[in-house]
């Protein structure tokens, strides 16, 4: 009980103090995304970086990453997304929830996607955002984000990002703006096992930060991913087994003063019309 009156009033005193609040940014972000500047990693999840890595969507699948953030209940964070390529361009959609009875947030997001020759890839996704806590009420708000893919070369791929940059203003008096973020991305596939990335992000009212990662595949079966955030000087990592089109990763994250987050994640791809 104590605990969850502690969580309570650090999330009110952040709702009061912040110029704004976004389910995009969290530790869940960077092991689930890693892969969105990749050609040859490319999962159902891999848009939630980047809304262009979308087009690179050959077969339907998806995928849930769920993490206990600091080994608390009451900070977990659940994240669900699905791929589908149409001959149109392809469809993307994610939900995102996070906190407990007394503080929620959740998103709701659609994206579409689609190519533009060999050398250039877009993405846009629509969001509903919404927090609620029971004592205060609730509030919520519709924004957009959009993304590109600019493939310099077979194994170099090149990014931008933009996250609500305009809108997004929750409450009924629209005083309180869901931050604004910038983000620049590049992607190396050394081959079709091994990949590296990294990310510099501006979030509104915050300092750059930087997340790189990689993901070696030892095996057909076997993953491994490992990554930083300069932000919080967070590391993570996460190993995985896959089969057939089933693959299971267990993660975690550690905050120098926070500690751990352990997580899992699981990605399910379906038949090609092409198999």
């Amino acid at each position: 009980m104590k605990t969850k009156v502690l969580l309570s009033a650090f999330f009110i005193i952040s709702l009061n103090q912040l110029t704004a609040q976004s389910l995009r940014y969290s530790l869940a972000q960077p092991y689930s995304s890693l892969s969105a500047y990749s050609v040859q990693q490319n999962d159902a999840l891999s848009f939630t970086g980047n809304q262009a890595a979308l087009a690179l969507t050959k077969q339907a699948g998806i995928g849930i990453f769920g993490e206990r953030r600091f080994m608390l209940k009451e900070t977990s964070v659940y994240t669900l997304g699905a791929a589908v390529p149409t001959r149109l361009g392809n469809i993307g959609i994610q939900l995102q929830y996070a906190g407990f009875k007394n503080f929620r947030e959740n998103k709701i997001g659609l994206a579409y996607a689609r190519k533009l020759g060999k050398l250039v890839d877009v993405g846009v996704q629509f969001n509903y955002y919404g927090y609620s806590i029971p004592a205060y009420g609730k509030a919520s708000a519709i924004n957009f984000e959009m993304g590109a893919l600019f493939h310099l070369t077979g194994k170099l791929t090149a990014g931008i990002h933009v996250y609500n940059p305009i809108g997004g203003k929750l409450g009924k008096d629209k005083e309180e703006k869901i931050a604004a973020a910038y983000k620049i991305g590049l992607g190396y596939d050394a081959s079709d096992r091994f990949f590296i990335s990294s990310e510099i992000i501006k979030e509104e009212d915050k300092a750059v930060n930087v997340i790189a990662g990689l993901q070696y595949q030892f095996a057909k079966q076997f993953f491994a991913k490992a990554g930083f955030l300069s932000e919080s000087g967070t590391a993570y990592a996460g190993a995985g087994v896959g089969w057939k089109k089933l693959r299971l990763d267990i993660s975690s994250s550690y905050h120098p003063q926070l500690g751990f987050s352990p997580g899992i994640l699981l990605i399910m791809h379906f038949k090609s019309k092409a198999e």
